[in-house]
């Protein structure tokens, strides 16, 4: 296989989400895509078929495990694809549905994609849960912001929201890999979307992902879409809205993420961003 290498979320490869991107994975069977995301090492590497109709099927593999979707691969892939057929609309189908994505160009001549989610959704994060996660992560209720409450969101893959009441202690990150990663498997969580509300329209995001053995990933665009649905669902914006995430900056890759939220509630969340070669 080839296996192109993309920073999502960036247009400096120093910043952003690194993914592999394989245009042509047709005959990769389960295992030689597994191997080929470990020997990557990203969070994520996105494999393609053409699927006949001019869509592209895609399966997303972390270095350890398949995950349902990924934003940053998708944003990766469309770009990696533009580069190669040319800008414009593509269809990508994927284990949680199809997610059409558009490419253009920016003005300075960078590529830029957009994705638009599965319909997303919300569910009650319960007590328990919630005790068990705050304790792994070394957070207490009164580090909580009471504006955004604890939920479990999804827009093609899960994850819990939990919005931190100041950037400094979103700042502070260290927890259990191996007791996060235990409770995930077991509520089927992809990452945990830790939040902070800077303004009316623009948060900082960091996301836990041992799951797919990485501690920190620096651009999260599922979480964002899933966030997106979050916040409109529980009337935390007012739709249509134009939000901005600023992820990776404390670890060193800093990424900016645009959230699109419609204001129909059953509608895809919109999730944009730049993507360059490494």
């Amino acid at each position: 296989m080839e296996i192109l290498r993309y920073v999502a979320f960036s247009g400096d490869p120093g910043g952003g989400n690194p993914a592999g991107v394989v245009l042509d994975a047709a005959g990769a069977d389960d295992a030689a895509m597994l191997a080929a995301a470990a020997e990557v090492g990203y969070s994520e590497t996105a494999f393609a078929t053409e699927a006949g109709d001019g869509s592209l099927a895609v399966r997303y593999f972390s270095p350890l495990a398949e995950v349902p979707f990924c934003g940053h691969a998708t944003i990766a892939t469309a770009v990696a694809h533009a580069e190669r057929h040319g800008t414009g609309r593509l269809v990508l189908r994927t284990p949680a549905g199809p997610v059409p994505v558009t490419t253009d160009r920016a003005a300075d001549g960078g590529l830029v994609a957009t994705l638009v989610s599965v319909a997303p959704r919300t569910a009650p994060l319960e007590q328990a849960d919630l005790d068990t996660l705050l304790s792994i992560l070394g957070w207490s209720a009164e580090d909580l912001d009471p504006l955004l409450p604890p939920r479990v969101a999804y827009a093609g893959a899960w994850h819990p929201v939990i919005a931190a009441a100041s950037r400094e202690r979103l700042a502070r990150l260290d927890y259990d890999m191996a007791a996060l990663a235990g409770l995930m498997a077991r509520r089927d969580w992809t990452t945990i979307d830790l939040v902070h509300r800077e303004s009316p329209t623009v948060f900082h995001a960091r996301n836990p992902f041992p799951p797919g053995g990485v501690v920190e990933d620096p651009a999260t665009g599922a979480a964002a879409a899933a966030f997106g649905g979050y916040l409109r669902e529980l009337g935390l914006v007012a739709p249509p809205a134009a939000l901005t995430i600023r992820q990776g900056e404390d670890m060193g890759r800093p990424s900016t993420i645009t959230v699109s939220v419609p204001a129909g509630p059953q509608e895809g969340i919109g999730v944009t961003g730049r993507a360059v070669r490494i």
